[in-house]
Formats: C-alpha cells, structure tokens, sequence
C-alpha cells in the first residue's frame, strides 16, 4: 500500500489541462499500485481545491467522495464515519471540514465547542459563550 497526497488524488480526479503529464503520471500511479491510503487532511485539502480551483458544486464533491469510498483500492482514513460526514454535509450549508470535524467528536460522544455561528446550529455542536 501507498499513501497519496492532495495534489495526486486532485490530479486523478480532475482532467486539468494545464497538467496533462501530471494527470497521466497520477491515474498510472494507481493502476500499478492495488491499494492506496487517504488520509482526512488529504480529502479536506481535496474538496477545499475542488471547490476553490475546480468550482466544482457540492453536489459534485459529495460523487467524488462517494466514488472514493465505493472504490475497492482506496482506503480512506476514517472510512467508518465518512457516510454520516457527508450526510451532515449535504443536509446543510455546513463546510465539509466542519462537518468532518463534528462528526468525529460525535463518533467520541463528545458535544463541540464552537465559535462558528453555521456550524453551532448544527445537532452535536454549541456555540461557546451561549
């Protein structure tokens, strides 16, 4: 197995024309190699480029991870919650970090502290000073 980084995986799943070698060189990394680990910083830099270079929609990142999980190859830390993560994360206008953030503190049955007005209105969270 082999562990990746933001730029690889954004490379294999984006067709960026400004780095076609760098696209190709990531997918052949792939294919000869059976299993690949994703760690949570790798997919919340993934999702921060896909929707800040990539302009891609939240409902576009929510397929992208989806196919990520479902893909028999890719091992993605924290694999076990990432269902519930995206499902808070495409029931509200919470940012996928945030989201990711409160469901592990969740997963710990812990209640989050929070200075973040969107994310303290969500189930789990409080705003601190309330």
């Amino acid at each position: 197995m082999i562990a990746i980084d933001t730029n690889v995986l954004v490379r294999v799943l984006v067709n960026d024309p400004q780095a076609e070698d760098q696209c190709q060189l990531a997918r052949d990394l792939l294919m000869t190699n059976k299993a690949v680990w994703v760690c949570r910083v790798v997919l919340v830099e993934t999702v921060w480029v896909l929707q800040s270079t990539y302009k891609f929609s939240k409902n576009q990142i929510v397929g992208v991870l989806e196919k990520l999980m479902e893909h028999p190859g890719i091992h993605l830390e924290d694999a076990a919650i990432l269902d519930s993560v995206l499902t808070l994360y495409s029931a509200t206008n919470v940012g996928f970090a945030d989201c990711l953030i409160l469901t592990n503190a969740q997963h710990k049955q812990l209640v989050l502290h929070t200075f973040d007005l969107k994310l303290s209105k969500v189930h789990g969270a409080v705003q601190v000073g309330k």
